[in-house]
């Protein structure tokens, strides 16, 4: 067993993150998938666990979590590398160390999610769009917001529910797929913002005066 990975039982424990980036892993930021250390993977070949492995991460300074599943176990000892929206997700900095579980979830049948902005909903087919970028994805954890990117663009999607319960597998089965409505309109955000600029603006000539 390996000290750095301070092991509490099996399958428990404690390590410190940091985002893909740091190890150029930008593929990543598109799914759930992690990285984590060769010792992890010894760890579970000896339990000979089959079937999607997943991982409930939990940041015990703010209570938050979320589950995914990995990539691969090239980290370095003592790391695990997560996608930045996934770090955002657990309120987490670089360097900070989260609580790691192995886990298995039901696989699911139903989601519903929130764009918080209206402009995803104005592309071509945003069902089929979000189905197809979901296959990057090992599971949905009710009260997450995921990052999707299409066309060069990041779209920030609330999981409102899943079912059933909190947490889902969504590997290999079809799942109902709901929309709740946005969050923000795009449109009346640009305006507000664009009423801030110039009122900034005014502000400034007028003091300048």
């Amino acid at each position: 067993m390996d000290a750095a990975l301070d092991f509490q039982i099996a399958f428990e424990f404690n390590v410190k993150v940091y985002p893909v980036t740091f190890v150029n892993r930008l593929d990543l930021e598109k799914g759930d998938k992690i990285l984590l250390p060769p010792s992890i993977l010894q760890k579970l070949s000896e339990s000979e666990i089959k079937g999607p492995i997943i991982f409930e991460i939990k940041n015990t300074n703010s209570t938050r979590k979320t589950h995914c599943g990995v990539m691969d176990f090239t980290a370095d000892e003592g790391c695990a590398y997560l996608p930045r929206w996934m770090m955002q997700n657990l309120d987490t900095k670089e360097g900070e160390k989260l609580y790691f579980s192995y886990t298995s979830l039901e696989k699911g049948n139903y989601v519903k999610l929130q764009p918080q902005t209206d402009d995803f909903l104005n592309i071509s087919n945003p069902k089929a769009v979000l189905e197809a970028k979901l296959r990057y994805f090992t599971c949905l954890t009710r009260s997450d917001t995921i990052a999707i990117e299409y066309n060069e663009k990041i779209y920030w999607i609330n999981v409102v529910e899943v079912k059933p319960g909190v947490a889902i597998l969504i590997v290999d089965t079809d799942i109902d797929v709901d929309f709740a409505s946005p969050v923000l309109k795009k449109r009346h955000e640009e305006h507000s913002n664009t009423l801030k600029d110039n009122i900034s603006e005014n502000q400034k000539k007028k003091d300048e005066t």
